[in-house]
Protein backbone atom coordinates (compact mmCIF):
# COMPACT_ATOMS: atom_id res chain seq x y z
CA UNK A 1 0.00 0.00 0.00
CA UNK A 2 1.54 3.25 -1.12
CA UNK A 3 1.59 6.17 1.61
CA UNK A 4 3.52 9.59 2.05
CA UNK A 5 6.52 9.93 2.96
CA UNK A 6 7.19 11.61 6.43
CA UNK A 7 8.84 15.19 6.47
CA UNK A 8 11.66 13.10 8.75
CA UNK A 9 12.27 10.22 5.96
CA UNK A 10 12.29 12.73 3.19
CA UNK A 11 15.08 14.90 4.95
CA UNK A 12 17.24 11.22 5.16
CA UNK A 13 16.03 10.69 1.79
CA UNK A 14 18.29 13.66 0.61
CA UNK A 15 20.49 13.51 2.86
CA UNK A 16 21.27 10.18 1.33
CA UNK A 17 21.24 11.61 -2.40
CA UNK A 18 23.60 14.05 -0.67
CA UNK A 19 25.77 11.99 0.25
CA UNK A 20 25.58 9.53 -2.75
CA UNK A 21 26.36 11.61 -5.32
CA UNK A 22 26.23 15.41 -4.09
CA UNK A 23 22.80 16.28 -5.04
CA UNK A 24 22.43 19.99 -4.75
CA UNK A 25 19.23 20.86 -6.05
CA UNK A 26 15.84 21.19 -5.01
CA UNK A 27 13.02 18.46 -5.57
CA UNK A 28 9.41 20.39 -5.09
CA UNK A 29 7.41 16.75 -5.63
CA UNK A 30 5.45 14.94 -2.75
CA UNK A 31 7.08 11.30 -2.13
CA UNK A 32 5.53 8.43 -1.68
CA UNK A 33 6.78 4.82 -0.81
CA UNK A 34 5.08 1.14 -1.06
CA UNK A 35 5.18 -1.80 0.99
CA UNK A 36 8.30 -3.17 -1.48
CA UNK A 37 10.60 0.14 -0.43
CA UNK A 38 9.54 1.72 -4.09
CA UNK A 39 9.97 5.56 -3.89
CA UNK A 40 7.18 7.37 -5.90
CA UNK A 41 7.36 11.46 -7.09
CA UNK A 42 3.78 13.28 -7.77
CA UNK A 43 3.33 17.35 -8.57
CA UNK A 44 3.38 19.35 -5.21
CA UNK A 45 -0.14 20.69 -5.91
CA UNK A 46 -1.88 17.57 -5.95
CA UNK A 47 -3.93 16.12 -3.09
CA UNK A 48 -4.66 12.74 -2.71
CA UNK A 49 -6.77 11.13 0.46
CA UNK A 50 -5.36 7.76 0.96
CA UNK A 51 -7.99 6.76 3.38
CA UNK A 52 -10.49 6.14 0.73
CA UNK A 53 -8.28 4.20 -1.54
CA UNK A 54 -6.09 1.30 -1.69
CA UNK A 55 -2.78 1.44 -4.75
CA UNK A 56 0.36 0.01 -4.69
CA UNK A 57 2.11 2.61 -7.38
CA UNK A 58 1.43 6.29 -8.39
CA UNK A 59 2.88 9.11 -10.30
CA UNK A 60 6.73 8.53 -11.18
CA UNK A 61 8.63 5.37 -9.68
CA UNK A 62 11.86 7.41 -8.27
CA UNK A 63 14.11 5.19 -7.04
CA UNK A 64 14.08 1.77 -4.49
CA UNK A 65 15.27 1.92 -1.00
CA UNK A 66 15.33 -1.83 -0.57
CA UNK A 67 18.87 -2.00 1.02
CA UNK A 68 20.36 1.07 -0.06
CA UNK A 69 19.41 4.07 -2.48
CA UNK A 70 18.78 2.45 -6.07
CA UNK A 71 17.83 5.23 -8.32
CA UNK A 72 15.54 4.40 -11.80
CA UNK A 73 16.59 5.63 -15.30
CA UNK A 74 14.40 8.32 -14.30
CA UNK A 75 15.81 9.16 -11.18
CA UNK A 76 18.92 9.76 -12.40
CA UNK A 77 17.71 11.88 -14.85
CA UNK A 78 16.19 14.49 -12.61
CA UNK A 79 18.85 14.64 -9.99
CA UNK A 80 21.77 13.96 -12.43
CA UNK A 81 22.02 17.59 -13.78
CA UNK A 82 22.41 18.37 -9.75
CA UNK A 83 25.01 16.14 -8.81
CA UNK A 84 28.69 16.50 -8.66
CA UNK A 85 30.19 12.51 -7.77
CA UNK A 86 29.96 9.01 -8.19
CA UNK A 87 28.95 9.67 -11.78
CA UNK A 88 31.02 7.50 -14.74
CA UNK A 89 30.43 9.74 -18.53
CA UNK A 90 30.76 7.04 -20.73
CA UNK A 91 31.06 7.09 -24.67
CA UNK A 92 29.10 5.96 -27.53
CA UNK A 93 30.44 2.70 -27.74
CA UNK A 94 30.12 1.53 -24.09
CA UNK A 95 26.60 3.44 -23.85
CA UNK A 96 25.12 0.84 -26.24
CA UNK A 97 26.46 -2.24 -23.75
CA UNK A 98 24.69 0.18 -20.82
CA UNK A 99 21.87 0.03 -23.11
CA UNK A 100 21.92 -3.14 -24.13
CA UNK A 101 21.88 -4.52 -20.01
CA UNK A 102 25.68 -5.26 -20.40
CA UNK A 103 28.25 -3.96 -16.97
CA UNK A 104 30.58 -1.93 -17.84
CA UNK A 105 34.28 -1.71 -17.01
CA UNK A 106 35.78 1.05 -15.53
CA UNK A 107 39.34 2.32 -13.84
CA UNK A 108 37.80 4.67 -11.77
CA UNK A 109 37.25 4.22 -8.12
CA UNK A 110 33.19 4.34 -7.06
CA UNK A 111 31.70 3.89 -3.62
CA UNK A 112 28.06 2.53 -4.15
CA UNK A 113 25.41 3.45 -6.71
CA UNK A 114 26.94 5.72 -9.55
CA UNK A 115 25.03 8.22 -12.23
CA UNK A 116 25.64 6.98 -15.63
CA UNK A 117 26.02 10.02 -17.89
CA UNK A 118 26.76 10.18 -21.93
CA UNK A 119 27.05 13.81 -23.07
CA UNK A 120 24.51 15.54 -21.57
CA UNK A 121 22.33 12.64 -20.61
CA UNK A 122 22.05 10.24 -17.65
CA UNK A 123 20.96 6.40 -18.21
CA UNK A 124 20.51 5.04 -15.00
CA UNK A 125 22.71 3.85 -11.91
CA UNK A 126 24.83 0.97 -11.35
CA UNK A 127 26.86 -0.68 -8.86
CA UNK A 128 30.58 -0.10 -8.60
CA UNK A 129 32.04 -3.59 -7.91
CA UNK A 130 35.60 -4.60 -8.61
CA UNK A 131 36.35 -2.46 -11.26
CA UNK A 132 33.11 -2.38 -12.89
CA UNK A 133 29.60 -1.20 -12.68
CA UNK A 134 26.91 -3.24 -12.81
CA UNK A 135 23.73 -2.89 -14.55
CA UNK A 136 20.50 -2.73 -13.06
CA UNK A 137 18.29 -1.73 -16.69
CA UNK A 138 15.03 -3.53 -16.56
CA UNK A 139 15.30 -6.35 -19.17
CA UNK A 140 11.99 -5.10 -20.17
CA UNK A 141 13.87 -1.71 -20.46
CA UNK A 142 16.90 -2.77 -22.45
CA UNK A 143 17.44 -2.14 -26.16
CA UNK A 144 17.61 -6.08 -27.93
CA UNK A 145 20.27 -7.09 -30.42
Amino acid sequence: MLKPISSRDKKNLFELLKNQFGFSGKLDYNFFINDYKKIFILNSGLQIDFSKIRVNSLGLYFANLKNELRLTIEGSQIIGPNSKKNILEIDESRLQDWIHGNDIGTEKKFDGFVLIKNKSDFYGTGKYKDGKILNFIPKERRLKN
